[in-house]
């Protein structure tokens, strides 16, 4: 009698897809693997960029605004030493945020707090709400 092992040789990386595709995030392998992780918020008057950045200083952050875009780049330095799992990323991180209303591009602010990053993008005067008074005759 001969016994074929050969199909269960393969059974840990068979049971790991089984896993990943268990734990695959419903929204797509781009999102789920992009960096950092954002929210992205309005109300009347602005447009908010929530970055995580956790362990990333202010120096190590670089910010621009084009018409349509705002480009989050960066580094997260990996401390130094030998790991027996590393899970937090590290190295150059980018990331483009597509705006979708003109900003005020002079009144844009961004600060830091906690790990979070903040970019507050104030709209522009002809996209934000205006009430019209009616005149009556």
């Amino acid at each position: 009698m001969v016994i074929d092992f050969n199909t269960l040789y393969n059974f840990p990386s068979r049971l790991d897809r089984v896993f990943e595709e268990i734990l695959r995030s419903p929204m797509g392998d781009d999102r789920r693997l992009a960096y950092p992780p954002l929210n992205l918020s309005n109300d009347d008057e602005n447009i908010y960029v929530r970055a995580e950045v956790p362990g990333v200083t202010i120096d190590d952050v670089e910010l621009t605004l084009t018409d349509k875009t705002l480009v989050i780049k960066g580094e997260r330095t990996a401390p130094e030493g030998k790991f027996y799992r590393q899970e937090r990323p590290s190295g150059v991180f980018h990331r483009v945020v597509n705006i979708g209303v003109p900003v005020d591009r002079d009144k844009v602010t961004a600060s830091m707090r906690d790990g979070v990053l903040t970019v507050t993008l104030p709209k522009s005067a002809e996209v934000k709400p205006r009430t019209i008074s009616i005149d009556v005759a």
